[in-house]
């Protein structure tokens, strides 16, 4: 939606093919990036400059998750979503942060999750690494609240993605139960009794990138058919 409404796409990822599917629906520009890599983040920004020019929007959404007991939740699996969801988010805006400050309307967007409102059984680690991505989020947004770059967090339920695909296995593995009853008890804990949208998590993202929205800043908005209700 935000290359529809004119932006030019830097597309940042560890996988090229889904990358140059969506780039060739979106004319953008697919450049490969692991955010774990502090290097391959900073090569990643210079070729996304090299193509499309200086950074004015930046949408923070790498992330990965897994679930376990607690009492089985292993110091690997802990660093691992760290380092994804929280960590390479860290790295990715402050790459960024230089260019940001010199726009005359710049955005951050943290794709977050309602995870970062709440406790999760079976996902500390994932819960841990959203709660943080929401105190960075607001620290921010506190800190440049005087410069002419906003700084907000969008907080999805369960999205009709691959990665609640996988969720669905993990609980099926996990519980036992067939894939059918993990599916609904996943989709279930959306209020709604459905998966979120991925086009309406695209809106609300654009949304936030309008030059109208410039004083919405430090906001972690939910979107997850009314479940923080």
């Amino acid at each position: 939606m935000i290359h529809a409404a004119g932006a030019r796409i830097s597309l940042l990822g560890r996988r090229m093919e889904p990358l140059l599917d969506v780039a060739r629906v979106t004319n953008g520009q697919a450049i490969q990036c692991d955010v774990t890599n502090l290097d391959s983040i900073h090569k990643a920004f210079d070729e996304a400059r090299a193509k499309n020019g200086l950074i004015d929007l930046l949408i923070v959404n790498a992330g990965i998750a897994e679930s376990a007991p607690f009492h089985k939740m292993t110091r690997e699996s802990w660093d691992r979503i760290i380092s994804v969801n929280l960590t390479g988010a860290f790295d990715t805006v402050q790459a960024g942060l230089p260019d940001l400050l010199k726009s005359e309307d710049a955005r951050v967007v943290f794709i977050a999750s309602v995870a970062s409102l709440r406790g999760v059984p079976y996902a500390a680690h994932y819960a841990a690494s959203k709660h943080g991505l929401l105190g960075l989020m607001r620290s921010m947004a506190a800190e440049y609240a005087k410069s002419k770059m906003t700084v907000n967090a969008v907080c999805p339920g369960y999205v009709d993605t691959p990665m609640t695909d996988q969720s669905v296995a993990r609980v099926s593995q996990i519980t036992g139960r067939g894939e059918g009853d993990a599916r609904s008890a996943i989709t279930n804990m959306n209020a709604s009794g459905r998966l979120v949208d991925p086009q309406a998590i695209a809106n609300l993202v654009l949304t936030l990138c309008l030059p109208l929205s410039r004083d919405i800043n430090g906001a972690a908005i939910t979107i997850d058919g009314g479940t923080s209700a």
